[in-house]
Protein backbone atom coordinates (compact mmCIF):
# COMPACT_ATOMS: atom_id res chain seq x y z
CA UNK A 1 0.00 0.00 0.00
CA UNK A 2 1.29 3.44 -0.92
CA UNK A 3 1.62 5.84 1.96
CA UNK A 4 0.03 9.26 1.44
CA UNK A 5 2.50 12.10 0.79
CA UNK A 6 2.23 14.83 3.41
CA UNK A 7 4.13 18.08 3.88
CA UNK A 8 4.42 19.43 7.40
CA UNK A 9 5.75 22.79 8.53
CA UNK A 10 6.33 23.45 12.23
CA UNK A 11 7.60 26.29 14.38
CA UNK A 12 7.85 27.05 18.06
CA UNK A 13 8.02 30.42 19.77
CA UNK A 14 8.79 31.44 23.31
CA UNK A 15 8.86 34.84 24.98
CA UNK A 16 11.63 35.33 27.55
CA UNK A 17 12.92 31.79 27.02
CA UNK A 18 11.77 30.21 29.33
CA UNK A 19 8.39 31.89 29.32
CA UNK A 20 5.07 31.87 27.52
CA UNK A 21 5.38 29.61 24.53
CA UNK A 22 3.44 28.34 21.58
CA UNK A 23 3.75 26.38 18.40
CA UNK A 24 2.25 26.47 14.94
CA UNK A 25 1.77 23.62 12.48
CA UNK A 26 0.74 23.55 8.83
CA UNK A 27 -0.24 20.09 7.51
CA UNK A 28 -0.72 19.70 3.74
CA UNK A 29 -1.94 16.74 1.75
CA UNK A 30 -2.87 16.43 -1.91
CA UNK A 31 -5.87 14.20 -2.51
CA UNK A 32 -5.96 11.85 -5.50
CA UNK A 33 -8.20 14.32 -7.38
CA UNK A 34 -5.55 17.05 -6.97
CA UNK A 35 -7.36 18.94 -4.22
CA UNK A 36 -4.93 20.36 -1.67
CA UNK A 37 -6.02 19.95 1.94
CA UNK A 38 -4.37 22.27 4.46
CA UNK A 39 -4.88 22.16 8.21
CA UNK A 40 -3.38 24.67 10.64
CA UNK A 41 -2.89 23.78 14.31
CA UNK A 42 -1.51 25.67 17.30
CA UNK A 43 -1.26 25.49 21.08
CA UNK A 44 0.02 27.86 23.76
CA UNK A 45 1.73 27.18 27.10
CA UNK A 46 2.16 29.21 30.25
CA UNK A 47 5.81 28.37 30.97
CA UNK A 48 8.09 26.47 28.63
CA UNK A 49 11.12 26.88 26.34
CA UNK A 50 11.55 27.47 22.65
CA UNK A 51 13.16 24.06 22.12
CA UNK A 52 10.26 22.33 23.85
CA UNK A 53 7.81 24.14 21.59
CA UNK A 54 9.81 23.16 18.49
CA UNK A 55 9.76 19.52 19.58
CA UNK A 56 6.12 19.48 20.65
CA UNK A 57 5.07 20.98 17.32
CA UNK A 58 6.66 18.06 15.47
CA UNK A 59 5.21 15.48 17.87
CA UNK A 60 1.68 16.87 17.69
CA UNK A 61 1.87 17.22 13.90
CA UNK A 62 2.84 13.55 13.52
CA UNK A 63 0.21 12.45 16.03
CA UNK A 64 -2.46 14.36 14.08
CA UNK A 65 -2.00 12.00 11.13
CA UNK A 66 -4.49 9.15 11.08
CA UNK A 67 -2.50 6.74 8.90
CA UNK A 68 1.18 6.03 8.21
CA UNK A 69 2.49 8.63 5.76
CA UNK A 70 5.50 9.60 3.71
CA UNK A 71 6.37 13.01 5.12
CA UNK A 72 8.52 15.97 4.25
CA UNK A 73 8.81 17.82 7.54
CA UNK A 74 10.11 21.40 7.41
CA UNK A 75 11.40 23.14 10.54
CA UNK A 76 13.60 26.14 11.25
CA UNK A 77 14.88 24.38 14.38
CA UNK A 78 18.43 23.13 13.97
CA UNK A 79 17.94 21.51 17.40
CA UNK A 80 15.25 19.20 16.01
CA UNK A 81 16.47 18.71 12.45
CA UNK A 82 20.12 18.12 13.37
CA UNK A 83 19.18 15.75 16.21
CA UNK A 84 17.57 13.51 13.58
CA UNK A 85 19.70 14.06 10.50
CA UNK A 86 23.06 14.05 12.30
CA UNK A 87 22.02 11.03 14.39
CA UNK A 88 22.42 12.82 17.74
CA UNK A 89 19.20 11.18 18.89
CA UNK A 90 20.60 7.72 18.16
CA UNK A 91 23.71 8.52 20.20
CA UNK A 92 21.72 9.90 23.12
CA UNK A 93 19.64 6.74 23.25
CA UNK A 94 22.72 4.51 23.04
CA UNK A 95 24.27 6.43 25.96
CA UNK A 96 21.10 6.09 28.07
CA UNK A 97 20.06 9.71 27.38
CA UNK A 98 23.41 11.17 28.39
CA UNK A 99 25.56 13.68 26.53
CA UNK A 100 29.30 13.19 26.00
CA UNK A 101 29.73 15.38 29.10
CA UNK A 102 27.76 12.72 31.07
CA UNK A 103 25.02 15.31 31.70
CA UNK A 104 21.46 14.25 30.92
CA UNK A 105 19.95 15.22 27.59
CA UNK A 106 17.40 18.02 27.95
CA UNK A 107 13.77 17.34 27.06
CA UNK A 108 14.06 13.56 27.30
CA UNK A 109 10.29 13.30 27.76
CA UNK A 110 9.69 14.93 24.38
CA UNK A 111 12.47 13.10 22.54
CA UNK A 112 10.91 9.80 23.64
CA UNK A 113 7.47 10.99 22.47
CA UNK A 114 9.00 12.04 19.15
CA UNK A 115 10.52 8.60 18.63
CA UNK A 116 7.13 7.01 19.22
CA UNK A 117 5.33 9.49 16.94
CA UNK A 118 7.86 8.88 14.13
CA UNK A 119 7.55 5.09 14.18
CA UNK A 120 4.74 4.52 11.65
CA UNK A 121 5.97 7.12 9.16
CA UNK A 122 8.72 7.66 6.61
CA UNK A 123 10.02 11.15 7.39
CA UNK A 124 12.52 13.44 5.74
CA UNK A 125 13.50 16.29 8.08
CA UNK A 126 14.35 19.48 6.18
CA UNK A 127 15.76 22.63 7.74
CA UNK A 128 14.41 25.96 6.50
CA UNK A 129 15.68 29.41 7.41
CA UNK A 130 13.36 31.04 9.93
CA UNK A 131 11.90 34.51 9.47
CA UNK A 132 12.78 34.40 5.78
CA UNK A 133 10.73 34.05 2.62
CA UNK A 134 9.14 30.65 3.30
CA UNK A 135 5.39 31.27 3.31
CA UNK A 136 4.48 28.25 5.44
CA UNK A 137 7.28 28.69 7.98
CA UNK A 138 6.16 32.28 8.40
CA UNK A 139 2.57 31.13 8.87
CA UNK A 140 3.71 28.65 11.54
CA UNK A 141 5.59 31.43 13.32
CA UNK A 142 2.48 33.63 13.25
CA UNK A 143 0.35 30.79 14.63
CA UNK A 144 2.91 30.11 17.39
CA UNK A 145 3.11 33.75 18.48
CA UNK A 146 -0.70 34.06 18.47
CA UNK A 147 -1.01 30.84 20.51
CA UNK A 148 1.39 32.04 23.23
CA UNK A 149 -0.46 35.36 23.44
CA UNK A 150 -3.83 33.86 24.36
CA UNK A 151 -5.41 33.72 27.80
CA UNK A 152 -5.75 30.44 29.75
CA UNK A 153 -2.59 28.84 28.41
CA UNK A 154 -1.87 25.15 28.99
CA UNK A 155 0.69 23.88 31.48
CA UNK A 156 3.78 22.20 30.00
CA UNK A 157 3.86 19.39 32.55
CA UNK A 158 7.29 18.19 31.38
CA UNK A 159 9.01 21.57 31.74
CA UNK A 160 11.56 21.70 34.55
CA UNK A 161 13.15 25.08 35.21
Amino acid sequence: MNKPNVSIYTDGACANNPGRGGYGIVLMYEKSDGTLIQKNLSRGFELTTNNRMELLAVIDALNALKTPCKIKLYSDSKYVVDAINQKWLDGWQAKNWKLNTKNPVKNIDLWKKLLSAMRPHEIEFIWVKGHASNEFNNLCDKLAVEARSKDNLEIDSGFID
